[in-house]
């Protein structure tokens, strides 16, 4: 089987995908990928075939972080990926004709490669790598990161709020996707739930573990549990002298303008007995670091979470997983896009405490990261459940089925 995998250029949604990549290729499947040009020497390396997007993909610079209202900012976002998806059409089709794949998988935030996956008439799947936004009646309302409520009076609310929540999403991102969809000839979404269900399969890349209890799911979402990888890179020098316990502090990989969080982390925890390293993979600031801290553009996490002793991130997907998979509690300072979703997520389960960022100041963080530390016990309870779930094989398992009845029916 050759699977022609697409992702956005973006670290934070090919790093969590390459466990399942390296699953399939152990299994002797042929894996050719489109993602962000400067991992594509490495994936080479790998021995997958690899190359960027096309470098105008890459150009198109998420805004939404420029708005200051919840509104703006998801106009802006969509804005962003609509921009992206009109260059993904001719680029998808272009590596289908070059390829010939026999499955696609294809990111959930690439919405013309997922048109052209299914104009394509090929079998496909979504790769999922942050909160769905799928509604049900025991679910709070997505976007705004609102507490879970239980009992008559939350469905009350639910059932009131979602139609508001959701149904702007709708209003702004349906026009422009279905716009994309007419473009390669498949048929428009109905709505949020049609968007997030069309994909014959959904590999979604978390645990139930971290979702809201929900009396059913669609049959086409498999929860995978958090998938984590990190590229071969030297470890850099500093490493080996940490004797501290680490304090992580990390932000997006897609710009968002989210420094403050780095320079208060290393403001609220110059004075503690902790050993801070922040990584800040869409670039790095410049500014006074303290003694006991160290800043990079990349460092593998993997090689700092055994000696966590707290994580303080974004709010993204996969950081936060990573933190939570390795037992490490969190805390959660969310700047937009779906980060409110994420650190709601993290405080249902008690392994970790979300800090709006309205209220970071030195002071605060430092007392929140402190508390977050005594979650340790719910956080390594939490790792358990997640790593319960079916992982990379699991993913191949239905990726593999979803081509065997594809080419049943044939």
């Amino acid at each position: 089987m050759k699977v022609l995998v697409y992702t956005a250029p973006a670290r934070g949604h090919l790093f969590p995908t390459m466990p399942i990549l390296l699953e399939l290729q152990r299994r002797g499947h042929e894996v050719v990928i489109r993602t962000i040009g400067a991992e594509v020497d490495g994936l080479r390396a790998l021995g997958f075939t690899a190359d960027p997007v096309d470098p105008a993909i890459d150009d198109v610079e998420l805004a939404d972080f420029k708005e200051h209202n919840p509104l703006a900012s998801l106009k802006a976002g969509v804005a962003n990926f609509i921009a992206r998806g009109e260059l993904q059409i001719p680029d998808v089709q272009q590596a289908i004709a070059d390829e010939q794949p026999d499955l696609m998988l294809v990111d959930v935030l690439c919405w013309g490669a997922a048109a052209v996956a299914e104009a394509s008439g090929l079998p496909w799947a979504s790769i999922q790598h942050s909160p769905t936004p799928l509604p049900a009646p025991e679910v709070p309302p997505f976007g705004p990161g609102l507490r879970p409520m239980t009992g008559a009076l939350g469905r009350l609310r639910n059932r009131l709020l979602t139609p508001l929540t959701l149904g702007m999403l709708e209003r702004v991102a349906l026009p422009g996707t279905n716009a994309l969809r007419a473009r390669v000839g498949v048929t428009p979404l109905r709505d949020v739930v049609d968007m997030f269900t069309r994909p014959p399969v959904t590999l979604y890349l978390t645990s139930r573990a971290l979702e809201y209890p929900r009396a059913k799911w669609p049959e086409s979402f498999v929860f995978t549990g958090t998938l984590n990888w990190d590229p071969a890179r030297e470890a850099p020098s500093w490493l080996a002298e940490l004797t501290r316990p680490v304090a992580l502090v990390t932000t997006s990989s897609e710009f968002q303008d989210d420094g403050v969080l780095v320079r208060t982390a290393l403001d609220a925890l110059a004075g503690e007995d902790l050993d801070v390293v922040a990584t800040m993979p869409a670039g790095v600031e410049g500014g006074a670091v303290p003694g006991n801290a160290h800043v990079a553009e990349f460092v593998p996490h993997s090689l700092l979470l055994p000696t966590s002793a707290v994580a303080v991130t974004h709010g993204g997907f996969g950081a936060t997983q990573k933190a939570l998979a390795a037992g490490v509690p969190v805390v959660v300072v969310p700047f937009g896009r779906d980060q409110a979703e994420v650190g709601r997520r993290v405080q249902a389960t008690g392994a970790g405490v979300m800090l709006s960022p309205k209220r970071l100041t030195p002071d605060r963080l430092r007392e929140v990261a402190l508390e977050a530390i005594t979650l340790k016990p719910a956080a390594v309870e939490l790792a358990a459940k997640m790593a319960a779930e079916g992982g990379a094989p699991l993913a191949a398992d239905r990726l593999e089925a979803l081509h065997g009845r594809s080419a049943a029916g044939r």
